[in-house]
């Protein structure tokens, strides 16, 4: 049996009522952009992550851009963030003139190092820019330590994140502003683009509520450069209908994770867990010995895998002006070719998990020669 990597029909399939219900609505309402779906939106997902503010925006990334935006990051300006991650995260700071400063990330979490941060901080630094990557949260107390004793503010990369806590701290509510993307295959997924920026800020968040209108807060009047950055309607109403699934659909994942957990752990090194934090498990990232042959081993039994991310951004070609080498971020480096995600999604079923699972066993043969 061919498996899905992930299956957005069956979930349509579970809420299919309540999804055809909210998008009856907003083609019956004839308000496309912006209104009542995409306020209501903003104040429930503003409370889900426990900020005072929400600004719908057009994507992910230009949730980064606006963010970076409003705390007038530019020319000249320097903006610390991770080499292991998305283009989306560094692609924005570069767009504004201003140069992404890479800090390697740590092998357990795949999440920026904090112990290396302070190292890379100048006179220059604007902002920093850590990925709560695969769905578990960068360590934001340390982070948090550093930016407060340099007086530098935090922009929180959550687009695969959401939900993801530590303590009972959700993510995007420990920086200055969190990113959201609903991408419609993250865990909280339109359907098509969307993003989200959630804020304590008033300023910041009237900022972007400016940013995303064109730099217009007054229809015709624009006070400075922004875009075209609105949330549409339709994508609000079909958000809304999933939000209230997203803590329910956050523990299958879990659930699937644990058992992942339990009967990979002799052939490869699983996820890391760390106390006190909750992880979503957006994608469930394995470190494997011969990744690519299992791949293939994988591909052949029915089962699809990924690999996020092939090449750390410090050596993407269009990052080649920043200078850096093979070598800098040793641990970036070997993350991308050990590193491999398998299959997993609420709707999985177990006969499903076990497929995924006998794939993997089955191609070390029973032996701890795996283990990475």
């Amino acid at each position: 049996m061919k498996l899905p990597f992930f299956d957005l029909k069956r979930q349509y399939r579970n809420i299919q009522e309540e999804i055809d219900e909210a998008v009856n609505r907003v083609v019956k309402s004839g308000m496309y952009i912006g209104g009542v779906e995409v306020e209501q939106l903003e104040h429930e997902a503003a409370a889900y992550t426990q900020v005072r503010h929400a600004v719908g925006i057009s994507s992910g990334t230009d949730a980064l851009l606006a963010a970076l935006m409003a705390l007038g990051v530019g020319d000249g300006d320097e903006v610390v963030t991770s080499p292991f991650t998305f283009i989306a995260t560094a692609e924005v700071v570069s767009f504004l003139g201003a140069r992404p400063v890479f800090v390697d990330v740590e092998e357990g979490t795949f999440n920026i190092d904090p112990g290396l941060i302070e190292e890379k901080l100048t006179k220059k630094t604007k902002c920093i820019v850590p990925v709560h990557l695969f769905g578990h949260m960068a360590d934001m107390h340390r982070i948090a330590e550093i930016a407060d004793r340099y007086a530098i503010p935090v922009v929180e990369d959550a687009a695969q994140a959401i939900g993801a806590a530590i303590g009972e701290r959700r993510a995007c509510s420990f920086g200055i502003a969190g990113c959201l993307s609903f991408f419609p295959s993250k865990n909280l997924g339109a359907f098509g683009d969307g993003g989200m920026v959630l804020t304590n800020s008033d300023e910041v968040a009237q900022n972007i509520r400016v940013i995303k209108e064109h730099g217009s807060a007054v229809r015709y009047y624009h006070a400075r450069i922004g875009f075209n950055g609105r949330l549409d309607a339709l994508q609000a109403a079909v958000l809304r209908v999933k939000l209230a699934y997203l803590d329910q659909w956050a523990q299958l994942r879990m659930e699937h994770a644990a058992e992942y957990n339990a009967r990979l752990k002799p052939f490869v090194t699983v996820p890391v867990l760390r106390d006190g934090y909750s992880h979503v498990y957006h994608q469930y990232s394995i470190l494997a010995y011969k990744r690519d042959e299992l791949a293939a081993h994988l591909q052949a039994r029915g089962v699809p895998t990924a690999i996020y991310y092939p090449v750390p951004l410090h050596l993407q070609e269009v990052f080649g002006y920043l200078g850096y080498r093979k070598g800098d971020f040793p641990v970036s480096e070997s993350l991308c070719d050990r590193i491999i995600s398998l299959p997993i999604f609420p709707e999985m079923t177990a006969e499903e998990r076990t497929q995924v699972i006998e794939g993997v066993s089955s191609f070390y043969d029973g032996s701890s020669a795996g283990s990475s």
